[in-house]
């Protein structure tokens, strides 16, 4: 079986469009290493047709932030009967949404921080330093906020103290109109990578993230040099295979496919937390997944030549 028509799907118009730009390009480039043809696309106007008058073997979508993630392009590639490598459009919403996933899994048995989620109409409404104090009182400090849907940590922050906690939730709507509000755990923040072979999920390697000045934010995170990455973390067996199942079991419970990337928090105690899932990881040079191939021994091209290849009809 080969395929001969392979479309990478990023960019888009997403606040995280360069950073899709990058993935795609790093996809197209591993996948031209092991001979599979590859068309790298924008999501834009000619999209559409481009499909309807050629239709690939399959499409690897790359694209980051809301369209990509959120279910909607893959709700067009399905209308249009063109195969696709990553979730389904339910399970993408499900999982886009970081209350409702924290909700999931945690029905699944995963320990995830206490948090609260708030659009900023309740803010206005009520009296935003009223609805703050709450928060402070019932979730104590430091929390971290971040926008309900969105990646790549924009709008995101820790905060310690309360009195910065109005400016961190301007910064939160700045990119979303709701806010995830949640305590903070002081930890280990490792990512799980998460491949399907033969339809079962497997966890890859766990990559430790140690970010300069302890702030893993949009710069930190595609900067070179900006944060230190240590794979596999530094973890006992017990906390390493405790953060596998995490991942596995986040993947399962939200109905995930083909790929995901899990965010956890393991806490001195070797307890691990979840923080939010992956449907589109990144695929930059310092993103999080391709680490994780290169430790498990695996190459990028291969990896995902396999993943088109269990959606090939």
């Amino acid at each position: 079986m080969e395929l001969g028509h392979v479309i990478v799907l990023a960019g888009g118009l997403s606040y995280e469009r360069e950073v899709s730009l990058r993935s795609g390009r790093r996809i197209a480039d591993a996948l031209r290493s092991v001979d599979v043809p590859v068309e790298l696309r924008d999501a834009d106007a000619t999209l559409l047709d481009s499909l309807s008058h050629d239709p690939p073997d399959a499409v690897f979508p790359v694209l980051h932030g809301a369209a990509g993630e959120d279910g909607a392009i893959r709700d067009v590639l399905e209308l249009l009967g063109v195969p696709y490598v990553g979730a389904r459009p339910d399970a993408c919403r499900v999982a886009w949404d970081k209350p409702t996933a924290k909700a999931v899994v945690r029905r699944a048995g995963l320990s995830t921080p206490p948090s609260v989620a708030l659009p900023k109409e309740i803010f206005h409404d009520l009296g935003a330093s009223s609805v703050l104090d709450h928060i402070v009182n019932r979730l104590g400090l430091p929390l971290f906020v971040k926008p309900t849907r969105g990646g790549s940590a924009l709008g995101a922050s820790l905060v310690r103290v309360a009195a910065d906690l109005p400016a961190a939730m301007v910064g939160c709507f700045a990119y979303g109109d709701a806010a995830l509000v949640e305590q903070y755990i002081e930890g280990t923040e490792v990512a799980v990578s998460v491949i399907e072979r033969n339809g079962e999920p497997h966890a890859l390697p766990a990559v430790e993230i140690v970010a300069a000045g302890g702030r893993y934010d949009y710069t930190a995170r595609y900067d070179a040099g900006d944060t230190e990455f240590v794979v596999p973390a530094r973890l006992t067996p017990e906390a390493t295979e405790r953060a596998a199942l995490a991942a596995v079991t986040a993947h399962r419970a939200l109905g995930l496919r083909d790929l995901s990337r899990t965010d956890l928090i393991v806490d001195p105690a070797g307890e691990v937390h979840f923080l939010e899932v992956n449907v589109a990881p990144g695929m930059t040079e310092t993103s999080l997944f391709p680490l994780a191939v290169s430790a498990a021994d695996l190459d990028l091209g291969t990896v995902c030549r396999d993943l088109l290849l269990t959606r090939f009809p």
